[in-house]
């Protein structure tokens, strides 16, 4: 897990509030930062390489000023990062690449659905008809409702 140890004048926080999201103060920075939407292995190396701390050093234990730092960081994160590394590429509405965290990426994805449901685009109609919307076969899977097979008839008997 961590490479420190809770010392007696050390306190451990168990949840660091970030984003709207509590996460794990028992695990390290890279994993801790992990359980927040929108933040994968490489947004978190960056942003922990871009603060200055150590990865696998315990959340619960930093203090703080570098909690503080950590949440500035993840706030302000598509500065000085590629813009390949942004999970919103090419908005719809603004053009710019942005980068969603949080109960964002859910909400954002929601009104994709809708937009692309209301304008009858092609995904937008399968999406509408709980189809498979990538271009996956149909014939034999994906099927919904009754089971696929021989029904068998109770006999009110054995």
């Amino acid at each position: 897990m961590s490479t420190e140890e809770p010392t007696e004048t050390q306190e451990i926080k168990y949840f660091v509030r970030v984003k709207n999201f509590d996460l794990d103060g028992t695990k390290s920075i890279e994993r801790a930062l992990l359980s927040l939407p929108g933040i994968g292995r490489r947004v978190a190396g960056l942003i922990i390489k871009q603060v200055g701390l150590n990865p696998k050093d315990t959340l619960g234990l930093l203090d703080d000023d570098s909690i503080d730092r950590l949440t500035a960081t993840i706030d302000a994160f598509p500065n000085g990062a590629p813009a390949w590394m942004t999970n919103r590429q090419n908005d719809f509405f603004t053009g710019d690449d942005r980068h969603l965290l949080g109960l964002d990426v859910d909400l954002v994805h929601k009104q994709d659905l809708n937009r692309m449901k209301k304008i009858g685009t092609y995904r937008g109609l399968r999406h509408r008809e709980s189809l498979k919307v990538r271009g996956q076969r149909t014939k034999s899977t994906g099927r919904k409702g009754a089971k696929v097979g021989v029904s068998v008839k109770n006999r009110g008997g054995s």
